[in-house]
């Protein structure tokens, strides 16, 4: 059974969050912690598995208490569980940069606080970080109840892969694809892209509103690129990183040839995602780009693979994935991968390498 400590300064929090846990039978907690100073010094203690953390707190808040444990090496997988608000993504985006496994959004209501999908959400971040399999009950709960779906996209194994020449026309253009892990490997490839690259960027990264704006911002801090969140109606430029906008869809439009606007709409989610990789790349079908490198890392289930195989279809493509070893979770990476429409297979340390090879500079 694994040992979870919950840090929050909320004593709802706490109990709610010891409940959730302590009902599952692979898990348990019976030590909370109402600030990081307290969490500090039960951590040089007792050993944890997981650590199911807060940021905003008092004394020691969660941001420093991830600091801490690096410096003091400790290595239990911690789980953030954040609020919304502008200040609180910020801080969520800084987590996962220390070393947090992935977050889940603290509930605005009491109601929601208390929610099956509440509940299950945080089980499975625990599970995926631990590494515990889902037993068939839990999997159907996962299925109705959870955003990111396990495995639901169809796969293709050993698919030839053969792109077709396309139409001819205004370049080249990079759509990338990520979730669970995808902050902390978006800052491994997207500040080593140089600002004259001979593209613009497209991003998919599963977030819930308010923390992909965040998201953009640090990695504009980073990157020689400039990195901005989508907006509807914008024209697309070379040199430029576009993340689509949580909550919303992302599409490419061709207004007329070598020109594209994007279109970022509040709309349904697809499979549970919003935004969803698959409609970006389902976009890009027919479009007059020379050549279009699609790049999937680190995530869960497999969004993407259906919109690639799609897109290849219609035009040039040229696919590159993370391996298995570097990824937080080896999902929409082996999905592509078992699709057969993979060019190159690398370390997230040689991503923006091989897309620099392959797009080239201005």
């Amino acid at each position: 059974m694994k040992n979870i400590l919950v840090v929050d300064d909320s004593a709802l929090m706490r109990r709610v969050l010891s409940d959730i846990i302590n009902k599952d039978d692979e898990l348990h907690t019976e030590y909370s912690a109402t600030d990081g100073m307290e969490a500090l010094e039960i951590l040089k203690k007792k050993e944890f598995d997981a650590i199911v953390l807060d940021i905003i707190m008092p004394k020691m808040n969660g941001i420093e208490l991830l600091q801490e444990m690096n410096r003091l090496e400790l290595k239990p997988k911690v789980i953030i569980v954040s609020t919304i608000a502008r200040h609180g993504a910020w801080e969520t985006i800084k987590a996962l940069e220390l070393g947090a496994f992935d977050f889940v959004t603290k509930p605005d209501s009491l109601a929601d606080i208390r929610s099956k999908e509440f509940a299950v959400k945080l089980l499975q971040r625990l599970y995926l970080a631990l590494e515990l399999s889902w037993n068939s009950s839990k999997a159907e709960l996962l299925k109705s109840k959870l955003m990111h779906r396990m495995n639901e996209q169809p796969v293709v194994p050993g698919r030839e892969h053969s792109p077709k020449n396309g139409v001819t026309g205004s370049g080249k253009l990079v759509a990338i694809a990520c979730s669970t892990g995808g902050p902390k490997a978006l800052q491994k490839v997207i500040p080593r892209l140089p600002a004259d690259l001979d593209a613009a960027v497209l991003i998919v990264q599963h977030m819930p509103v308010g923390f992909t704006a965040s998201l953009s911002s640090r990695l504009n801090e980073l990157s020689n690129m400039q990195v901005k969140e989508a907006e509807d109606g914008e024209t697309l430029k070379k040199g430029t990183v576009y993340i689509a906008r949580g909550g919303s869809q992302m599409r490419l439009i061709e207004k007329k040839r070598r020109e594209y606007n994007l279109s970022v709409r509040v709309e349904a989610a697809r499979n549970g995602l919003r935004p969803c990789a698959d409609i970006m790349y389902e976009s890009l079908k027919g479009t007059s780009f020379d050549d279009i490198t699609c790049v999937v890392l680190t995530g869960m289930g497999a969004d993407g693979t259906k919109g690639i195989l799609q897109l290849e279809e219609s035009n040039k493509i040229y696919v590159i994935a993370q391996d298995a070893e570097s990824c937080t979770v080896y999902g929409m990476p082996k999905a592509i991968a078992e699709s057969g429409a993979v060019d190159e297979i690398h370390d997230l340390d040689q991503i923006a390498d091989a897309i620099i090879k392959h797009v080239g500079v201005r």
